[in-house]
């Protein structure tokens, strides 16, 4: 295969999991033009080394654990601080069933209210809901991209889970007050 081919190749499989990796970068980064930077840098890594790419493997989870990789480099490398608590840009919004603007407010309030919810997660359980609920991942993809075992992924998943579950219900009851 030339170079040509080679490249044609690389984007073919990689150009289609764009989003998904700006996606994960945004919520492991906190910051938009960060991500921004990390995904660009994650795919000229996976670039300079998709000759060692194994055909039989899954190029998703490659990519996304260059881009979690290149992620925590940069988090380590920059010092980044908390900029904000919330990434900008959406998750997916939830389309509103109810007619009316006050369902309206109701659900861009609940969208944001878990948008906080989950970016209070430690980083550990952060990464594995967004790979997750998110981007839909199986759990062993997540274990290939994450580069820790398929028990760790469930357990840390169903921790996240509670703390989710546990952040909510504070915040409803604190709002019902």
């Amino acid at each position: 295969m030339n170079d040509e081919q080679a490249r044609a190749r690389f984007e073919n499989l990689t150009l289609p999991l764009m989003k998904d990796a700006y996606n994960l970068a945004r919520w492991l980064m906190r910051n938009e033009e960060d991500a921004q930077d990390v995904v660009q840098d994650s795919y000229v890594k996976a670039f300079r080394f998709f000759e060692s790419f194994r055909t039989e493997g899954n190029v998703r989870a490659w990519f996304l654990r260059i881009v979690r990789n290149t992620c925590y480099d940069a988090l380590k490398t920059r010092n980044v601080k908390e900029r904000e608590l919330v990434p900008e840009g959406e998750i997916n919004d939830i389309p509103d069933a109810a007619p009316g603007p006050r369902a309206s407010v109701v659900a861009k309030a609940t969208i944001e209210t878990v948008r906080e919810a989950i970016a209070a997660l430690p980083a550990d359980f952060r990464e594995i809901v967004v790979l997750r609920e998110l981007e839909g991942l199986s759990y062993k993809e997540i274990s290939e991209v994450a580069g820790i075992p398929l028990g760790t992924v469930m357990s840390r998943l169903s921790r996240a889970r509670d703390q989710l579950q546990l952040s909510l219900r504070e915040r409803k009851e604190h709002d019902d007050l």
